[in-house]
Formats: C-alpha cells, sequence, structure tokens
C-alpha cells in the first residue's frame, strides 16, 4: 500500500504545482493536500514495516540466544 500511496501521492503533488501555475489555486490547493496526505500514509506504512521486521529479527536473535543457552545446559550435564 505503501508504494501506491507514495506514487499517487507524487503525482497529486505535480498536479498541484501544474495546477498553482495555471492560476487553478483551488484545484491546486485540494490536489497539494491530497497529495501530502498519501506521502504521509507512504511514510507512516515504510516505517511501520521497518518496525516489524526489527522486531521479527530481535525476537529471532532472543530465540537463537535461548536455543544456545538451552545447548549449553545439556551439555554441560
Amino acid at each position: 500500500m505503501g508504494k501506491w500511496s507514495l506514487g499517487i501521492g507524487a503525482g497529486l503533488l505535480v498536479v498541484s504545482v501544474l495546477c498553482v501555475v495555471l492560476d487553478l489555486v483551488p484545484v491546486g490547493v485540494i490536489a497539494g493536500i491530497l497529495g501530502l496526505v498519501a506521502v504521509g500514509m507512504a511514510g507512516y506504512d515504510a516505517v511501520y514495516e521497518w518496525l516489524h521486521r526489527a522486531e521479527l529479527r530481535r525476537r529471532g536473535a532472543r530465540a537463537a540466544a535461548r536455543a544456545a543457552r538451552e545447548r549449553e545446559a545439556r551439555e554441560g550435564r
């Protein structure tokens, strides 16, 4: 969803600039606001996915450390 939002947001921002250049200010403002909302959604999605991946890496590291401790405890007996 983030990629779509980024593409749509960037397109709307370009449309906004073109509308302001052509003296269609109300349309430019609306397109600009919608473009900023779409880019914001894309940014939120990117951060959310990044944090999710970081959490998965942390879980994997904890599981690996736990398995290593258990293996050492079994071998030490």
